[in-house]
């Protein structure tokens, strides 16, 4: 079963930063699009960002000019850099990989980020 593994999350105060990573098996191939969601407490899970694996990205207009995606293809890993993070900004965030060769659609664990005001 693919794992991807997710690590950065924590605790931090608002107008702060934190760098989430998300990586793929090595040994994977053919990883179409990365990208991050994140699920707040009672409401639904939401795109936060999504990078081809050409380097095109797209973004929620909630962290237009405050994160930043990107991804290492030779590392089969994804980042997100999240500046001037908000209070709203608190959920579980999830990575997410499409990756055909492998039947689809796989997801990491979740990562908490707290924003405290």
């Amino acid at each position: 079963q693919v794992q991807l593994v997710e690590s950065g999350g924590g605790l931090v105060q608002a107008g702060g930063s934190l760098r989430l990573s998300c990586a793929a098996p090595l040994s994977m191939f053919g990883i179409n699009a990365m990208g991050w969601y994140r699920q707040a407490p009672g409401k639904q899970r939401e795109l936060v960002a999504i990078i081809s694996s050409g380097g095109i990205t797209n973004y929620a207009d909630s962290v237009k000019g405050r994160f930043t995606i990107s991804r290492d293809n030779a590392k089969n890993t994804v980042y997100l850099q999240m500046d001037s993070l908000k209070p709203e900004d608190t959920a579980v965030y999830y990575c997410n990989a499409v990756i055909p060769p492998y039947g689809g659609n796989y997801w990491g664990q979740g990562t908490q980020v707290t924003v405290s005001s």
